[in-house]
């Protein structure tokens, strides 16, 4: 027969073999939560550097001369000035994406670190490459009825094109270096995943074992 001390001695061992995996648990979730965070975050580097002139550029451009008299900032608000340059719209979007992306998003993704920012202004910063280029070719083009634009292309629309370019490249390899090491997590992941399982499952067998010997020695 079993005694009543040898039945509570293997309940404190299956107890003490259950502590350490609620340990690890506890300690899983807390090192989840911190790569989750650091996940989200971006290491520019020394490439920080190049962004912060990039995004002084952009705001240097604004008080430039975007077309004839008009600068940067009388395109953004459609002045006189701009409406007597005869500014297209294309001239318009591109002003607005560097304002928006090339100096709001890619200054909240400098100060924040967060991926996701960085994502966004190198979306904006790409369009704005394209826009920039529609600009320049609408200073240069005839209008309709053959209206030609009074002034050419500004120094402000050339700096703004270069810095959006300068931004894009630069928030490319900063997002895609960080989406690489997103795979090598998630790869590194699933291979913790399955050797916890492995574990679990080797624990789950220990325990029904030395519960099974538990009750073989009962009916003994």
């Amino acid at each position: 027969m079993v005694s009543d001390s040898d039945e509570t001695n293997r309940g404190e061992d299956g107890r003490a073999d259950l502590a350490p995996a609620d340990a690890l648990a506890g300690y899983e979730k807390d090192l989840r939560r911190a790569e989750r965070k650091v996940a989200g975050e971006i290491d520019p580097g020394a490439r920080g550097i190049v962004v912060a002139v990039a995004v002084l550029v952009a705001m240097v451009s604004l008080v430039l001369p975007h077309t004839g008299s008009a600068n940067g900032l009388d395109v953004l608000t459609m002045s006189p000035d701009a409406i007597t340059e005869r500014v297209a719209i294309t001239s318009r979007v591109f002003v607005w994406l560097v304002v928006v992306f090339g100096i709001g998003f890619s200054m909240l993704a400098l100060l924040t670190r967060r991926w996701v920012l960085a994502w966004i202004a190198l979306c904006g910063c790409a369009i704005a490459c394209v826009a920039g280029m529609l600009a320049w070719w609408t200073r240069n083009t005839p209008g309709v009825g053959g209206v030609e634009p009074p002034s050419g292309v500004g120094v402000g629309l050339i700096l703004g094109w270069i810095a959006v370019f300068v931004l894009t490249f630069h928030w490319s390899r900063v997002v895609w270096a960080r989406s690489s090491y997103h795979l090598a997590l998630e790869q590194q992941r699933r291979q913790e995943n399955a050797a916890r399982e492995a574990a679990t499952l080797s624990l789950y067998k220990r325990l029904d074992a030395a519960a099974e010997a538990a009750k073989n020695d009962d009916k003994d």
